[in-house]
């Protein structure tokens, strides 16, 4: 019974040319969106390989200088483009590419494409993640908004029902006619994808197993979309009826219920301004020990530690130059405080997260949505991530800048240079973003909630029909 309704319903599928056509446009949307993702992925990455270059050309080139000169002078950290981000660009539009590294400062990672964009984008941009994740459900509703209750109206239910057929088996083999072309066209978005990715640099980063998990989250999504407008075209009577309320279910959970779970997550844990976050991190500096001022209240209580701890009576007995010295434990002090206010922006970003993950339980929209960003590598976890190592490089860098300086010189000559060849020393940043099995640890939450959607609406579905 089942293999014979999934035939018929396909035909019929077919013979639709309203199906057909909402087919074609989908096709060829999606090979757009890859087309234009691909050049834009290749074309950012370019950047990428010669900023990165020029900038440690730079660095290395810098002469006889001064180490904290240097400090001072900075460098880069870019961000690179990762393959998936070609599926779903995710966060990395408004997010920034790279971060200036220098002495005293933690900076927020600069140039980010939304501010370069025109008015025009606000109407939004032709990705596959649009197309996935708002378009195939639009396509799955014109599908099967009618599938059950074409059935009633025509009168072929009853007829189906006196010749001993079973309901749920009936349903089953609709669903598997109005998956089957959906799940093709996936196949062949991800399949061509991935076969782009393969032939392009992909930094270490690109996996097949990556790719696939991908594209079993929104198969699960489509799964559950499709349970949802055939629970609808089961209940109702009318075709009309059925048709509206599976598209207002649409608009409730991918349009709706997202804006309110953002606007609800913001103003229940709001972020400090601009302005009151630099005014909250000067007032601790200014507590602290000021790696610049020898007078500062904690430099002269370092001073006299350091003295005392090394039983020497004056700074210039000291085995190394305590100027150096001085500047890195204010750099460390610095760090502290820039940590402490940060994890107070990924505390309020993980209690926003919360809200989501709750409000996930009415829309399977939310967690499709997170999940596929976190796994193309384009979510805010990612992004933390990146600024977290640029920050503890940025750390090291300073370290390493001052020991040597430390090191290298006596107390009070601030005329000391470094040789020409030293900054070729300094190891040169490389950012390794979370493995696969981290990120679906980081969201198991996520993960978990997506399968209860899937179970449930199948459960629902099964005993919605089994009356048939």
């Amino acid at each position: 019974m089942i293999i014979h309704t999934f035939k018929k319903e396909t035909k019929e599928l077919w013979r639709d040319g309203r199906v057909r056509i909402a087919f074609i446009i989908v096709l060829f949307l999606t090979a757009v969106a890859i087309f234009i993702s691909t050049n834009h992925y290749k074309s950012v990455n370019e950047q990428y390989v010669e900023a990165n270059a020029n900038e440690r050309e730079v660095w290395d080139n810098q002469g006889e200088k001064n180490p904290h000169s240097a400090a001072h002078y900075g460098t880069y950290a870019f961000k690179p483009k990762y393959p998936l981000s070609l599926i779903d660009q995710g966060v990395d539009k408004y997010t920034g590419t790279s971060i200036f590294l220098e002495a005293h400062r933690r900076n927020e990672a600069q140039f980010i494409a939304a501010s370069d964009q025109t008015g025009l984008a606000r109407f939004g941009d032709l990705t596959p993640d649009f197309i996935l994740l708002f378009i195939i459900p639009l396509l799955l509703i014109l599908v099967a908004y009618n599938s059950i209750t074409k059935e009633r109206e025509r009168g072929t239910l009853r007829l189906l029902k006196s010749q001993g057929a079973i309901g749920w088996k009936i349903v089953f083999g609709k669903w598997l006619a109005i998956f089957s072309p959906v799940f093709i066209i996936s196949f062949m978005l991800f399949l061509l994808a991935g076969l782009l990715l393969s032939n392009l640099p992909d930094f270490g980063v690109f996996s097949w197993s990556s790719l696939i998990t991908l594209f079993a989250t929104y198969m699960i999504y489509y799964a559950i979309f499709i349970n949802l407008v055939l629970i609808i075209s089961a209940t109702v009577k009318k075709s009309g009826i059925a048709l509206v309320l599976s598209l207002s279910v649409w608009i409730l959970v991918c349009l709706v219920l997202p804006k309110m779970a953002s606007n609800l997550a913001e103003y229940k844990y709001p972020y400090p301004t601009r302005q009151e976050f630099s005014a909250n991190i000067s007032k601790d500096k200014k507590l602290g020990l000021d790696g610049h001022n020898p007078w500062n209240k904690a430099a002269k209580e370092l001073e006299k530690k350091t003295l005392k701890e090394y039983g020497v009576d004056s700074l210039s007995q000291l085995p190394f130059n305590y100027d150096g010295y001085r500047m890195q434990k204010g750099e460390e002090h610095e760090a502290e405080i820039y940590f402490k206010h940060y994890n107070y922006l990924k505390t309020q970003y993980s209690n926003q997260n919360g809200i989501y993950q709750k409000l996930a339980a009415i829309s399977p929209y939310l967690p499709t949505r997170f999940l596929s960003m976190a796994i193309a590598k384009t979510d805010y976890n990612t992004h933390w991530d990146f600024s977290d190592a640029a920050e503890n490089y940025r750390i090291e860098s300073q370290k390493f800048l001052n020991d040597h300086f430390a090191k290298e010189s006596k107390y009070g000559e601030w005329g000391f240079k470094a040789d020409a060849d030293f900054w070729r020393k300094l190891p040169k940043f490389n950012y390794e973003p979370p493995s696969l099995s981290k990120t679906i640890q980081t969201n198991m939450s996520g993960v978990f909630i997506m399968l209860i959607w899937f179970v449930g609406s199948f459960t629902v579905l099964f005993f919605t029909t089994k009356s048939l």
